[in-house]
């Protein structure tokens, strides 16, 4: 028999297991969750990831405590699908990831011996290979998910060829392929602008790579950015009693300079 959710603690993980139970409960569960399947449920597991970076973007714990919990209860909701079909339970995914991050430190969790040879260069390599070696041998850029972000995906399959020679010396190489691909992009037909602006992102990403830098992270700070910015041109034209609508370029790229000035001071 299902518990009652509402007579648990509410600070108790099984009392959240309870919830989704109850959520996709023949007949008395929520119709739009029982409706629900893994492929339906991934988008929204992927946004609440974001929105948990953006939380810590922003520095906002009252918000990032909340996001958190609704991240968490993402693979609550995915335990509870694949429990009903008798594939695994929510312990299960539990036991999973306490079993590896235990192996993955034996520097922590390990004998005298193991904790006090701490951890040397290339352990992680070697540890993951070590769990693959009785997978069918794969690729050098296989095993990366398709659904990451565009630019994390084309950093990590650089970060990968990288690792065996296929790679530019030096990020003064990679500025001339994006010129050159900027050259590429200004003079390719309308039927290959979408392949030639693909290939001059996939180099940016390649300067991010060189330089150390996230370009994921620095792409949300230059949204942020644009936002602010923008937010105070509309405070400036609400104070001469008009609309972006009602301004023109000159009018609104002046205000832009003026916030830009105002940042910096």
């Amino acid at each position: 028999m299902t518990q009652d959710p509402t007579k648990m603690d509410p600070r108790s993980i099984d009392t959240l297991l309870a919830v989704m139970a109850a959520l996709r409960a023949p007949k008395t569960g929520c119709p739009w969750d029982l409706e629900q399947d893994f492929s339906t449920i991934a988008p929204y597991t992927i946004e609440e990831a974001y929105e948990v970076a953006d939380a810590i973007e922003k520095s906002d714990m009252a918000a990032l405590k909340d996001e958190l919990g609704d991240l968490l209860f993402q693979p609550v909701y995915h335990a509870q699908m694949a429990s009903e079909t008798g594939a695994f339970t929510f312990a299960d995914v539990i036991e999973a990831v306490v079993t590896k991050m235990i192996r993955r430190h034996p520097h922590v969790f390990g004998d005298a011996a193991a904790k006090a040879a701490g951890v040397s260069k290339g352990f992680w390599e070697a540890n993951k290979a070590k769990e693959r070696a009785g997978a069918p041998k794969a690729g050098v850029l296989a095993n990366l998910p398709l659904n990451l972000p565009g630019l994390t995906r084309a950093l990590k399959l650089q970060a990968k060829a990288a690792k065996v020679g296929f790679d530019w010396p030096s990020v003064d190489n990679v500025y001339d392929k994006i010129e050159e691909e900027i050259s590429e992009l200004k003079e390719a037909p309308k039927e290959h602008q979408h392949e030639e602006f693909g290939d001059l992102l996939f180099a940016m990403a390649n300067v991010a790579r060189h330089l150390g830098i996230d370009p994921e992270a620095a792409l949300r700070s230059a949204n942020a950015k644009f936002e602010r910015r923008f937010g105070f041109i509309e405070a400036e034209l609400a104070k001469r009693g008009k609309e972006p609508k009602d301004s023109d370029l000159a009018e609104m790229d002046s205000l832009w300079d003026k916030a830009k000035l105002a940042e910096k001071a």
